[in-house]
C-alpha cells in the first residue's frame, strides 16, 4: 500500500454456494425475491451466470478492485442468502457456512479484504451466539442485517437482544434490504429492487427512529445501504410530523433528523447532484463509498463518482469514514480482516 489514504469500498458482496446447497438438502425451497416478472427473472438469471465467479471467488474480485482503484473491499453476504424465514437450526447452519466462507476469503487476502457476517435473526439467542463467533473466532468486522425479518420490523423488541449484543461487542451493523416486503405492485420493470430496496430501508429506518430503538441503543453503530433510502432526502416531513402529532413523538425524545445523523450511510445514489445533496444534508463524516459490486445495480466507477467532492470530504467518504465505522485503526495491510484485540 502507498502512503496515500486508503480507498475502501464498504458495500460489496460475497456468495457462498455451499450454504444454498445446505438449505436445499434440508428440503427447503423458495424464492428470495418473490415479486418479479418473467422478463426480470430472465435478466437476473443471465446476470448471475455472468457474475458468479466474481461473487463467489476472490481472484477476479482483486482484479476488479485494482482496476477500480480500490485498496480494501468490505464483503458482506449476498442478501439473497438471508435465511430468515426457515427453520432456525437450518438457518444457523447456513449462516455459519456463509460466515466461514467469508472468513476464509479474508484469510487468503488479509491486505485487501474485510468481512461482515450474517445471522439467523429469527432466533435471537442463536443470532447472538453466532455474532460472538463471527467477531471472536472468525475475526469478521461487522454484521449485515436485513430490514424486514420473518414478518417483523427490525425495530421490534424481539430483536433487542441482538442489538444489545452488537452494542456490547462494538459490532457495527450494515442494514441492507432485499426488495420490498409488500412488493405486489412492484413486480414489473425490476421495481421491487429499483424502488423497493430504498423504500424498504426508508421504512425500517423510520421505525428504528420513531419507535425509540435508537434511544434505547445509543451506542449502536448502523450503516444503511443505498444512501439510506429516501429518508435522507425527505427528513423534513418526518420532523414536521414529530412536532405536529402526538402519535409521532410518543416513543422518541428528539426530532427524527437528529437520530438520522447518527447513522452512517453509503453513497450508492448514482447521481452526483444527489451525492452533493447527501453531503450537504447529512454531512461528510458519516458517508462511506459503496459500489454494490458485482451486481448490475452497482456503481461502475465508485472512486470517480466522488471526484466532484472537495479534498477533505472525498478523503473521508472514500476511506477514513469506513475505517472508523468498522473500528479499524493502524491498518498496515496485514491485519485488516482480524478484529482488534
Amino acid at each position: 500500500m502507498s502512503s496515500r489514504p486508503l480507498i475502501v469500498d464498504l458495500h460489496a458482496h460475497f456468495g457462498v454456494p455451499a450454504a444454498d446447497a445446505l438449505v436445499r438438502e434440508a428440503g427447503i425451497t423458495g424464492r428470495a425475491m418473490p415479486f418479479s416478472e418473467p422478463a426480470t427473472d430472465a435478466v437476473n438469471a443471465a446476470m448471475f451466470a455472468t457474475i458468479g465467479p466474481r461473487l463467489c471467488g476472490t481472484a477476479m474480485r482483486i482484479e476488479d478492485m485494482d482496476a477500480a482503484g480500490i485498496d480494501l473491499q468490505v464483503m458482506s453476504p449476498n442478501p439473497a442468502q438471508y435465511h430468515y424465514a426457515i427453520d432456525p437450526g437450518v438457518a444457523r447452519a447456513a449462516s455459519q457456512t456463509i460466515n466461514d466462507g467469508i472468513a476464509a476469503a479474508v484469510a487468503a487476502h488479509p491486505d485487501r479484504l474485510v468481512g461482515m457476517g450474517t445471522l439467523p435473526m429469527q432466533a435471537p439467542e442463536l443470532a447472538v451466539a453466532e455474532m460472538r463467533r463471527c467477531v471472536g473466532e472468525l475475526g469478521l468486522r461487522g454484521i449485515e442485517i436485513g430490514t424486514w425479518i420473518a414478518g417483523r420490523e427490525l425495530a421490534d423488541p424481539f430483536f433487542a437482544p441482538v442489538l444489545s449484543a452488537a452494542e456490547d461487542l462494538g459490532v457495527p451493523l450494515f442494514i441492507h434490504p432485499l426488495g420490498f416486503s409488500h412488493g405486489e405492485r412492484l413486480s414489473r420493470y425490476y421495481l421491487n429492487n429499483i424502488i423497493g430496496n430504498p423504500l424498504e430501508s426508508t421504512i425500517a429506518l423510520s421505525h428504528l427512529i420513531l419507535g425509540g430503538t435508537l434511544d434505547r441503543h445509543v451506542r449502536l453503530k448502523l450503516c444503511v445501504a443505498h444512501g439510506g433510502g429516501y429518508l435522507p432526502a425527505y427528513w423534513g416531513r418526518l420532523d414536521h410530523a414529530w412536532r405536529a402529532r402526538a402519535d409521532c413523538h410518543r416513543d422518541c425524545s428528539r426530532a427524527p433528523s437528529t437520530y438520522l445523523r447518527r447513522v452512517w450511510l453509503d453513497t450508492l445514489v448514482f447521481d452526483r447532484k444527489e451525492l452533493a445533496h447527501l453531503v450537504d444534508s447529512h454531512g461528510s463524516d458519516r458517508l462511506c463509498m459503496g459500489s454494490d459490486w458485482p451486481f448490475d445495480m452497482g456503481e461502475p466507477d465508485p472512486v470517480g463518482f466522488h471526484s466532484g467532492l472537495c479534498d477533505a470530504d472525498r478523503e473521508r467518504v472514500l476511506g477514513s469514514n469506513a475505517l472508523s465505522f468498522l473500528g479499524i485503526t493502524g491498518f498496515d495491510g496485514d491485519d485488516a480482516g482480524r478484529a482488534d484485540s
